[in-house]
């Protein structure tokens, strides 16, 4: 009789026990569901696939980009550039694109794009490569450079490219402390003229 009693009284602790833990796990659980749904609702690099509505091309942008069009000059030769462009921590995330006349001033257009750039930040360029697809005579043009605005080191990563009349440019720039190079890397390899 003594034994069945014991057996009942720790049957009886163990549930208990059991429900206060399942209680409790419900009290921890529910704080612990709202702290991972509110971190998934504001990641600091929110990507997001992108397709340009007026020029053929796509892209992952950091966050929503805006997009906007204006008059700019290129060594003389005068276009509306569209520029599609995200911030996250002050560095900018941006695709430019707009068409020449002719491939050959479109190729021209990228070289002005890319000198400008590293004067804008009056950087030097660190790495440079350039490529030319025979074939189709698509010229591509890869450069990285540091540099210093008003004190502050600022860094500029570049991917320009010339398609016939059509012409991009993909870069990050921004300040160096800001611009992780993994985060640099999914943007640029993720951008595809169309």
């Amino acid at each position: 009789m003594a034994a069945r009693r014991r057996a009942r009284a720790s049957l009886l602790t163990w549930h208990m026990s059991t429900r206060i833990l399942r209680g409790a796990s419900r009290r921890l659980l529910l704080p612990i569901l709202c702290a991972a749904s509110l971190a998934a609702c504001s990641p600091k690099y929110n990507w997001r696939d992108y397709v340009a509505p007026d020029a053929p091309f796509r892209a992952m942008f950091p966050a929503k980009p805006s997009t906007f069009t204006r008059e700019i000059d290129l060594d003389g030769l005068k276009v509306a550039m569209t520029m599609t462009a995200a911030e996250v921590d002050g560095a900018t995330f941006a695709v430019g694109t707009a068409q020449a006349p002719d491939a050959a001033r479109a190729q021209a257009a990228v070289e002005a794009m890319r000198v400008a750039l590293v004067r804008n930040i009056g950087g030097r360029v660190i790495r440079q490569k350039e490529a030319v697809t025979a074939s189709d005579g698509v010229v591509v043009s890869d450069v990285e450079a540091d540099g210093n605005v008003n004190g502050v080191a600022m860094r500029l990563v570049g991917h320009f490219v010339a398609n016939n009349k059509r012409f991009y440019q993909v870069i990050v720039i921004g300040k160096a402390k800001d611009m992780p190079a993994e985060q640099v890397d999914q943007f640029m390899t993720a951008f595809k003229p169309l």
